[in-house]
């Protein structure tokens, strides 16, 4: 039977939806009942950390060009980075992320993560999942279905308690994974444990031309060079993704009967809906959520002091990042951060000048500024930080003339590299080696299920916990064992 500590996840009757067809936090009407019923809870006794942000650089970081340089290598497979010292003797990094490499001791990195696919879609799902076996009925296309295995952020949401009495456990910002073509990428939902336990989707980046990559409004490229998009890339980053009136400014918000007629306003379309004839009595919460000091600071990242958006990045990583550690802040447990919309990391073309210029410099600020508030709060101890992607890219350099002019790396899921930061990890460690080519893993090869258990471990779930599908069956949150030598 399930451990009773193990409890549906939830969020207080401060919670509803968000004006407009979108819930604020992608919450739907069929989330409300559990999400009121629960009341929040102590961390286990036996956790190393309380939150996890976890950090996903989807179309798959190059292992060569960013934690496992192979400097020895022949010139097709060590690239034209240099490797540079950090402050961990012995540790070395790419030269493009010089503020990770002053920070190494708050780090660790694991260069032996390995999995079965280079496919995107299925890399994203065992990532995402922390399972690397398909589940029945898995067909590796761009459809989520009820039969996929529950997200990492749904396992979390539904198994911790619940820290915050006007936050959802678990959210994913700041869009959810699209793929160029408009299938939407499995593996980030509730899947068996049903669509009432997905994790909250704050839609701050409007999904706009896929074509466009990289941190907008400052670090923009088109997907490929030789076939650019028609038009600029527009997109502007909105957080919460709520359109008040023009009248209707923050300030405004904390009048509540201006925000109720705001509400009425904007969904008076929807009326005759049956889901919104329900609307009355979940309104009174929704007007809580969004008039709550600490949620509109949250969200608010646009207009963070000067002095923060210059240490973050004026740009969209760097305000996830912001927003990631303001929503830990407030008692989120898990907050998984889309950096760039599906595949920005996929660099099949111009790897060298789109890392060095383009995808390096926003990371490296916004996650050495996430790291440095963490720690100045007290909460890089309690906060597990997670960066990895759905695979690595190939140890030999190749071309796709037809789309690039210069060259780049393909997919490649038997070796990755991943990095973990505070949350009782043992900062400088190197876990794992891969070949001299950095193909595969030379020891302690490391899966997927393997980086979930971690999360799980860190975050005080015992390894006996379940959760249940639909028909309440019960199946085992872990599929393999935490990294060893990771944690103090």
């Amino acid at each position: 039977m399930a451990d009773r500590g193990l409890y549906h996840p939830g969020i207080s009757r401060r919670t509803a939806v968000q004006a407009g067809a979108v819930g604020i936090l992608g919450l739907g009407l069929n989330h409300l009942r559990p999400l009121q019923a629960a009341t929040p809870r102590e961390t286990p006794a036996h956790a190393t950390a309380k939150s996890c942000i976890y950090i996903f650089l989807s179309g798959g970081l190059a292992q060569h060009e960013s934690f496992d340089l192979k400097p020895d290598a022949p010139s097709d497979v060590r690239g034209e980075f240099t490797p540079i010292a950090t402050k961990t003797p012995g540790l070395q990094i790419c030269e493009h992320l010089p503020g990770l490499a002053q920070r190494s001791d708050q780090w660790a990195v694991v260069r032996s993560l390995t999995h079965p696919t280079n496919d995107h879609t299925a890399g994203h799902y065992y990532m995402l999942t922390g399972r690397s076996i398909p589940s029945p009925g898995f067909r590796g296309d761009r459809v989520a279905l009820p039969s996929d295995w529950p997200s990492i952020a749904s396992i979390v949401g539904d198994a911790l308690p619940r820290r915050s009495d006007n936050l959802p456990p678990a959210v994913v910002l700041p869009e959810r994974l699209v793929h160029w073509s408009g299938g939407v990428i499995p593996g980030a939902y509730g899947g068996q444990m049903g669509s009432h336990r997905d994790p909250f989707f704050i839609e701050a980046s409007p999904y706009g031309n896929p074509f466009w990559r990289g941190a907008y409004p400052e670090f923009t490229f088109a997907n490929e060079t030789k076939k650019p998009p028609q038009h600029a890339d527009d997109r502007v980053y909105q957080a919460p993704n709520i359109k008040l009136s023009p009248d209707m400014g923050l300030g405004r918000m904390a009048n509540r009967s201006s925000l109720l007629r705001e509400l009425d306003r904007q969904r008076q379309h929807l009326e005759e809906s049956a889901t919104v004839q329900k609307y009355d009595e979940h309104r009174q919460s929704a007007i809580s959520l969004l008039s709550g000091k600490d949620v509109r600071r949250a969200f608010d990242v646009t207009n963070a002091e000067d002095s923060i958006q210059g240490r973050y990045g004026r740009n969209s990583f760097g305000w996830s990042l912001l927003m990631a550690f303001r929503l830990v802040e407030a008692g989120v447990n898990l907050v998984q951060v889309n950096l760039g919309n599906n595949e920005t990391w996929d660099t099949h073309g111009d790897i060298f000048p789109r890392l060095k210029d383009k995808l390096f410099p926003p990371t490296d600020r916004a996650l050495c500024a996430l790291l440095d508030d963490l720690s100045a709060t007290g909460l890089l101890g309690s906060t597990l930080v997670v960066v990895g992607s759905e695979f690595g890219r190939t140890h030999k350099v190749s071309t796709l003339p037809g789309s690039y002019p210069l060259p780049g790396r393909d997919h490649w899921g038997a070796a990755q590299s991943v990095l973990l930061a505070g949350g009782g990890i043992a900062g400088g460690a190197v876990i794992g080696s891969t070949d001299s080519i950095g193909a595969y893993p030379a020891s302690q090869p490391e899966s997927p299920e393997n980086l979930a258990a971690t999360i799980y471990q860190a975050l005080g779930i015992p390894d006996t916990a379940v959760w249940h599908d639909e028909q309440t069956r019960p199946h085992s949150i872990y599929n393999g064992q935490p990294i060893r030598g990771l944690m103090l």
